[in-house]
C-alpha cells in the first residue's frame, strides 16, 4: 500500500470525507472509497489515473461536495487500496463496477469522471450492465484508448522506434522515485504538466505520484503499454465529453480527438491551451464547471429525484 504523502494545506489538500468504506471487487480486491457531500445530492463518481489516488481530486471534491455527493476511490494498489497481482483492464472494469454497486442505489444515475487510467476504467467497463445502469453521462480527462506508448512525447526524440522503446522503459522503470526534491518536481512538471503550471500544483502532483509504490507503478505501466480499448470507446453509449491539455506529453491531444470522433454520443472535445496531462489539477475551475454542466443536463433533470431514480438502500458499508 502506498505512503500517503499528499499536501496538507491549500486548495489541493484532500478534504475529510463524510464517510469511508470498502468495496470488494470481483476477484476479492478491496478498494478504499470515500463519499463527500450530502447523502441525497446528485452523485458524481471520480476515477483517478495511474500513480495517483483520491487526493488527486481534492480541487473537485472541495468545490463540488457543497451540493453533490462525490464518490472517489483508490484504484487497486494506489492510495489506500492494497496492491493486487491482477493488473488488467478487466480488473479496472470490475473495480469500477464494484464501486458503483457499493455506493449507488439500484437504478441511480451518476456522472462518471475518469482521468487518464481512470478514463480507461470507464472504457473497459462501458459494455458492462451495471456501468450502463448507473452512467448518466461521462467526462473523460486526458486519456486514450490505445497506442499510448507509441504516441507519447515524454521522450523528446523524433525517431519513432527509438522514442517508443525509451518511453516504454522510462514509464515501466522499477527505480524508486525517491523524495520530492526540486529536481523531481522539475521532471514531473516536464513530463505531466504545462509549462505555466503553478508551483503549488506541481507540488501536489509530485507528492501524490511519488507516494505510489514502484511495484504498482511498474505493473500498471505494462498494462498501459499494451492497451487496446478501442472497442470500449465504441460501446460507451452514455453522453460523453472529452477534455485534453494541448501540451499533454503523456496522452497528446490526438488521443482526445480520436475519442471525440469515435464515441457514439460525443458531446465534443475541450482542448486546453498550455495545459498538460494533469487537467483536473491544472484547470480545476473548468473541469468542475464541465462536471456541473453534465449533472444539470443528465442527472438532475427530474425534480426531486437525484439520478432520475427512486432511492432504495445502497449496499451497506464494507469493513
Amino acid at each position: 500500500m502506498s505512503r500517503l504523502t499528499h499536501v496538507t494545506t491549500g486548495p489541493y489538500a484532500p478534504p475529510a470525507p463524510a464517510r469511508e468504506l470498502t468495496a470488494v471487487s470481483a476477484d476479492g480486491a478491496r478498494l478504499h472509497v470515500e463519499v463527500h457531500g450530502p447523502e441525497n445530492a446528485p452523485p458524481v463518481v471520480l476515477a483517478h489515473g495511474w500513480t495517483c489516488s483520491t487526493a488527486f481530486w481534492a480541487a473537485q471534491i472541495r468545490e463540488l461536495a457543497a451540493d453533490h455527493r462525490v464518490i472517489a476511490y483508490d484504484q487497486r494498489g494506489h492510495g489506500r487500496s492494497p496492491a493486487s497481482p491482477a493488473c488488467t483492464t478487466q480488473a479496472l472494469a470490475d473495480d469500477l463496477e464494484a464501486v458503483l454497486a457499493h455506493t449507488l442505489a439500484r437504478g441511480e444515475r451518476a456522472v462518471i469522471v475518469g482521468h487518464s487510467m481512470g478514463g480507461m476504467s470507464v472504457m473497459a467497463a462501458s459494455a458492462r450492465p451495471r456501468f450502463r445502469e448507473h452512467a448518466a453521462a461521462v467526462l473523460l480527462c486526458s486519456t486514450g484508448s490505445s497506442r499510448l506508448v507509441a504516441e507519447a512525447r515524454v521522450v523528446p526524440l523524433r525517431a519513432v522506434a527509438v522514442r517508443t522503446w525509451l518511453t516504454a522503459h522510462v514509464l515501466a522503470s522499477r527505480a524508486p522515485l525517491g523524495p520530492v526534491t526540486p529536481v523531481a518536481r522539475s521532471i514531473l512538471k516536464y513530463a505531466t504538466m504545462g509549462a505555466g503550471s503553478a508551483p503549488h500544483m506541481v507540488e501536489a502532483c509530485a507528492r501524490i505520484v511519488h507516494a505510489c509504490p514502484r511495484a504498482v507503478r511498474h505493473a500498471w505501466a505494462l498494462v498501459l503499454a499494451h492497451l487496446d480499448l478501442d472497442d470500449g470507446v465504441r460501446e460507451l453509449r452514455a453522453p460523453t465529453a472529452v477534455i485534453s491539455g494541448a501540451s499533454d506529453r503523456l496522452t497528446p491531444p490526438l488521443h482526445a480527438r480520436a475519442l471525440a470522433a469515435a464515441l457514439p454520443h460525443s458531446l465534443g472535445l475541450t482542448e486546453l491551451p498550455g495545459m498538460g496531462h494533469m487537467t483536473p489539477v491544472e484547470a480545476p475551475e473548468l473541469v468542475n464547471e464541465k462536471i456541473r454542466e453534465l449533472v444539470t443536463a443528465y442527472v438532475t433533470d427530474t425534480p426531486g429525484r437525484a439520478g432520475g431514480a427512486e432511492a432504495p438502500e445502497r449496499i451497506k458499508e464494507g469493513s
